[in-house]
């Protein structure tokens, strides 16, 4: 199977549903020309015009607006977020409109739209576009959440979220544009609500998110080593959550740690830890634990901006801790 990188599979996932639906078009700062700041839409104004790829003026809360109305009236857009950190300013648009107007018009109206963005710190980008904001939007009903963690789900379920008729928010993490991975050259969709369990294991869970995912992997990398086998699932999507596969892998383990890339206080680990609490706890042999960003703004003193995520060494320590059977506490 070929290899491609996960810049080449958005690009190719937007093109192929473009070609399929002449309702599908794509709009943004810099997405026709420039073919966005990481040049992951280049290409696809030549072929589809400046009809459909529209870079928009430098007016967030305008052009959501705008696609929240067309896809209410029967279009289905592709709304390029430059950054992540931008989502502030269309919380209005996304939360109150978007993710309601199914609700409140009885189910007479629907918003097929994909607002597609990026999160992750470790660029040196600075505090306002560095942060990864996948908790807020999956706090609202009516929005799907979706955190592709290789090329390979960055196409399946770019695929699916455009031919989904409810709002769907895509979060791509910003370092991972240019890493490779098997992708088939036929079409395939990655179906929402269905974790990948990307090494099976039997002492410990390890469920990571977006990057967080290749830091889990890398984490049983080393812990193999010492004779710890540690079971990896990505959880895919976090709205909808499939909470089934989950709760299976850490009744077969007893222990788990959540890994995302957001602040670790009021998060998606809080909520996914909460979870497996509640539904699996006779099972565990100790507390489920959580692994976020520190909860500071991103510094962008590089050797600073080091500490405030994740890493694969740090994750194994937790994990050799949780499975010698020693208490770790939350302010640690």
């Amino acid at each position: 199977m070929r290899e491609i990188t996960l810049s080449q599979a958005v690009n190719e996932a937007i093109a192929e549903e473009m070609r399929r639906d002449p309702t599908v078009f794509l709009m943004g700062e810099d997405v026709a020309e420039a073919g966005t700041p990481f040049k992951v839409l280049a290409g696809l104004v030549e072929e589809f015009g400046t009809d459909r790829v529209i870079d928009t003026p430098i007016s967030e809360p305008g052009f959501m607006g705008m696609a929240v109305g067309a896809a209410m009236t029967g279009a289905r857009p592709i709304v390029d977020l430059m950054f992540g950190d931008f989502i502030f300013l269309i919380m209005d648009q996304l939360c109150n409109q978007a993710a309601k107007t199914h609700y409140m018009s009885g189910g007479k109206l629907t918003v097929p739209l994909v607002l597609r963005t990026n999160l992750g710190a470790t660029r040196r980008s600075a505090a306002q576009h560095s942060q990864s904001l996948q908790a807020l939007v999956a706090h609202i009903p009516g929005l799907k959440v979706a955190m592709p963690s290789s090329a390979y789900e960055a196409k399946g379920l770019m695929k699916t979220a455009i031919r989904d008729n409810n709002p769907v928010v895509i979060f791509e993490d910003k370092l991972m544009y240019q890493d490779k991975a098997p992708v088939p050259e036929e079409e395939y969709l990655i179906p929402f609500g269905v974790a990948n369990v990307k090494r099976e294991g039997r002492d410990i869970t390890l469920i990571g998110t977006s990057s967080m995912v290749q830091v889990a992997e890398k984490a049983a990398e080393i812990l193999a080593r010492e004779g710890i086998s540690a079971e990896v699932i990505d959880p895919r999507t976090i709205v909808p959550l499939d909470e089934k596969t989950l709760i299976e892998s850490v009744k077969k383990t007893s222990r788990a740690i959540v890994i995302d890339e957001g602040h670790q206080s009021y998060g998606v680990t809080a909520e996914i830890a909460s979870r497996l609490n509640e539904k699996a706890f006779y099972h565990l042999d100790a507390p489920v634990l959580r692994m976020g960003a520190m909860d500071v703004p991103v510094p962008f003193s590089p050797a600073l901006e080091d500490l405030t995520v994740p890493t694969p060494e740090a994750v194994a320590e937790k994990a050799r801790m949780l499975c010698a059977g020693e208490m770790i506490h939350a302010a640690e």
